[in-house]
C-alpha cells in the first residue's frame, strides 16, 4: 500500500499547487488621475497596453492550470476504475470461500486428527489447512487494500474535478474582465492622433520593418520551417487568446509556427520562456524564441540579422521588428 499512499500524496500536492496557481488576481485598474494633455493620454494608453500583455499572460497561465487539474482528475478516475476492477476480479474467490464455509463448516485441527489414518496423514491435512487459511487471509488483505485504494482514488477524482470546475469558472470570469479592458484600451487608442498611435505602438511593440527579401540560413530544416511559418502570418491581425490560423496573440503565433515543425508548445509566453536551453543575445539563431519583460509576458521568433517576427499588440498586425525592442529579457533554443 506504500504506492497508494505515495500516489495520494502526489495527487493532493498537484491539486493544491494548481488550485493555488489558478488564483490569478486581475484586480481593478489602479486609480490614475485623468490625463490633462495629449502626451499624458498617450502615456496612459501605452501603460495600459503593457498591463494588458501581463494580464493576457496570466489568463494563459490559468488555462494551463485548468488543463492540469482536468488531467489530475482524469488520472484519479482511471486509478479508481482500475482499483474497482481489481475488487471485482476477486469477487468469485470471495464467494467460493463464503460458500465453502457455509456448506462444509469450519475445519479444525481436532477434526483433522480424528479423520487422519496416520501421523503422516495428520501432518499433511494440517499443512493443507494452514495453506488454505494463509491463502484466505492473503486474499482478504488484498481485497481490503484494493477497496481502500478505490475509495481513496474516487475521493481524489471528485476533489480534482471540483477544483477543475471552480478553476474553470474563475478563468471564464477573468477572461471576461480582460476582454472588457481590451475593449476600453482599443477605444482609448482610437481617440489618439495618428502620430500618438504610432508612438504608442512603437513603444509597445517596436518599429515595423519590411519583411527581409533574404534570410540568414537557418541552423536546421525544422528551424527553417518555424521561421517560414511565422513570416507567412505577417499582416494577420492581433487577436487576444488566438493561435491561428487567421489571428494570433504573441504566444499563439510561436505555438502555431513551431507546430509547422512538429513541435508542440504551450500557449503561454512564460511557459515557452522556460523551455529548451538559454541562449545569449550574441548566440541567437533563426527559430529561437525571444522573450520580454519580467515576469515574461511577450514572445517572438528570431529570424536572423537582429530581427524577429511577433504578434505585436492589441490592434496591430503580426510584423517584423528589431529583436532589441524595449523589455528584451532573453532567448531560448527549443529545437
Amino acid at each position: 500500500m506504500q504506492r497508494n499512499r505515495t500516489t495520494s500524496r502526489r495527487w493532493a500536492g498537484a491539486v493544491l499547487a494548481t488550485a493555488a496557481a489558478i488564483a490569478v488576481v486581475l484586480g481593478p485598474t489602479s486609480a490614475t488621475a485623468a490625463p490633462t494633455t495629449a502626451d499624458e493620454a498617450a502615456d496612459l494608453v501605452a501603460q495600459t497596453g503593457q498591463e494588458l500583455t501581463q494580464l493576457d499572460e496570466q489568463v494563459h497561465q490559468a488555462e494551463l492550470t485548468v488543463t492540469e487539474l482536468q488531467r489530475v482528475a482524469a488520472d484519479a478516475r482511471a486509478v479508481a476504475e482500475a482499483a474497482e476492477a481489481e475488487v471485482a476480479r476477486y469477487e468469485p474467490q470471495l464467494i467460493a470461500i463464503a460458500h465453502t464455509g457455509y456448506t462444509s463448516g469450519p475445519t479444525s485441527g481436532v477434526a483433522a486428527f480424528l479423520t487422519s489414518d496416520s501421523a503422516e496423514d495428520f501432518v499433511q491435512q494440517m499443512t493443507t489447512l494452514d495453506m488454505i487459511a494463509a491463502h484466505t487471509d492473503s486474499l482478504l488483505v488484498t481485497v481490503s487494500a484494493a477497496r481502500e485504494q478505490a475509495a481513496a482514488a474516487q475521493s481524489q477524482a471528485q476533489a480534482a474535478a471540483a477544483e477543475a470546475e471552480a478553476a474553470l469558472a474563475t478563468l471564464e470570469q477573468q477572461q471576461a474582465e480582460v476582454q472588457a479592458r481590451v475593449d476600453q484600451y482599443e477605444a482609448d487608442f482610437t481617440r489618439l492622433s495618428a502620430q500618438e498611435r504610432a508612438a504608442v505602438t512603437v513603444s509597445l511593440a517596436g518599429p515595423v520593418l519590411d519583411v527581409p527579401t533574404s534570410l540568414a540560413p537557418p541552423p536546421s530544416e525544422a528551424a527553417g520551417a518555424v521561421v517560414a511559418a511565422a513570416l507567412a502570418q505577417v499582416g494577420d491581425p492581433y487577436v487576444w487568446g488566438a493561435s491561428g490560423p487567421n489571428g494570433f496573440d504573441c504566444s499563439g503565433l510561436t505555438q502555431f509556427a513551431y507546430a509547422a515543425a512538429g513541435v508542440s508548445l504551450p500557449h503561454s509566453s512564460r511557459a515557452q520562456a522556460g523551455m529548451g536551453v538559454a541562449v545569449s543575445r550574441g548566440e541567437l539563431q533563426p527559430g529561437d524564441v525571444v522573450y520580454f519583460y519580467s515576469p515574461v509576458s511577450h514572445v517572438g521568433i528570431y529570424i536572423g540579422n537582429g530581427q524577429m517576427v511577433h504578434a505585436r499588440t492589441f490592434g496591430q498586425p503580426v510584423a517584423v521588428t528589431s529583436v532589441d525592442m524595449r523589455g528584451y529579457a532573453g532567448a531560448r533554443r527549443i529545437l
